[in-house]
């Protein structure tokens, strides 16, 4: 997901294997990710993709304009989430650490270097047969088990 206002932003979607750095986006007072290569394309992450970083993930502290002090998290792989979707006017994107703690993506150091490794698990699209089969059920309890199988 891309929380930001992309009006002014070039972005595109995550793919595998994409090599992503932590960056401050332009114009904004958030971070997020975007090609090593070109950092002016911001890259969107949708909520299950997981990341490998080349070192151990820091973060800025929490009032990061009085303290200057970095904090690392003890992980080098997280999985993208989506957080506080409940509270509008609060930051949504975050990454999900190996050990449950999770840290918003704009508390993030900048400079940070990532790797894709996979993105999230796409439901199958359902076939004719299956769909049938799901109706039949509810059709039998619905007129009382009456239909049968031939």
């Amino acid at each position: 997901m891309c929380e930001y206002s992309l009006e002014f932003i070039a972005f595109r979607p995550a793919n595998v294997a994409d090599k992503l750095v932590t960056v401050k986006l332009p114009n904004t007072l958030t971070y997020g990710f975007a090609l090593r290569d070109d950092p002016s394309v911001v890259v969107c992450l949708a909520a299950g993709t997981e990341l490998a970083f080349e070192k151990e993930l820091k973060r800025r502290h929490p009032l990061a304009w009085f303290s200057p002090k970095l904090r690392n998290l003890g992980a080098s792989v997280a999985r993208f989430r989506q957080v506080n979707l409940d509270k509008p006017w609060a930051h949504h994107d975050a990454l999900e650490l190996p050990d449950g703690k999770v840290v918003l993506l704009t508390n993030l150091c900048p400079g940070q270097r990532a790797t894709v490794l996979q993105l999230p698990a796409q439901a199958p699209e359902p076939t004719a047969a299956a769909e049938n089969a799901s109706i039949v059920p509810d059709l039998r309890r619905a007129h009382g088990e009456a239909l049968t199988s031939h």
